[in-house]
């Protein structure tokens, strides 16, 4: 390095979102607009998961640590509403359907006992956590107060997925199966929130 680009080392400008977007590639705001819809829609979506585990287990050993969690979507669940308002985003057409299946998989899952509830919760958490991942990556500085929302939530995610494993997630029967399907289903259903 020569004494001239020492003393001028030069500077690499912020990132900012979609700066590298190719033509036919969304725009910045449509971007933004699917991760705040889809994120919203996923958050609704593990709310109801956690109430229909509730609704199974409710007073069983595990339902303390399931109350936690589902505290925890609620939160999310308000930050990201309260982001379609402020940011004029439409809310995804299907939020009927994931009412519907979100409560469905949660108390199918804790029917066949609190091990398969917590496997519910490890597939789920996982593909949150690789689509929240994503999301931070895609994220420029000019976004930097909603990937700092995206990589706190993502943390707690995590935590969540942590829980089900340290409560026996493992030990369900046909465990990885189980896992691969709701994964399978859970990357669909992102997939779809973010278009419809």
């Amino acid at each position: 390095m020569s004494k001239a680009q020492a003393a001028h080392p030069r500077v690499t400008p912020p990132r900012v979102t979609a700066e590298d977007r190719l033509p036919g590639d969304l725009t910045r705001e449509e971007l933004i607009a699917r991760m705040i819809r889809v994120d919203q829609a996923g958050e609704y979506g593990a709310r109801r998961i956690y109430e229909g585990q509730l609704a199974v287990l409710g007073k069983s050993p595990s339902a303390a640590t399931i109350r936690h969690m589902h505290e925890q979507e609620l939160e999310h669940l308000d930050t990201f509403s309260r982001m379609l308002v402020e940011r004029r985003v439409r809310p995804t057409a299907l939020q009927p359907l994931w009412h519907v299946a979100g409560f469905a998989l949660g108390a199918a899952t804790a029917l066949m006992g609190e091990k398969a509830a917590m496997a519910c919760t490890v597939a789920v958490e996982e593909t949150i956590d690789e689509h929240y991942r994503q999301q931070a990556e895609t994220l420029g500085e000019d976004e930097a107060p909603l990937r700092a929302t995206i990589e706190r939530f993502r943390a707690e995610e995590l935590e969540h997925r942590d829980i089900g494993y340290e409560h026996g997630a493992e030990q369900t029967p046909g465990f990885e199966l189980m896992r691969g399907a709701i994964k399978a289903g859970s990357r669909l259903a992102i997939w779809l929130s973010e278009r419809v």
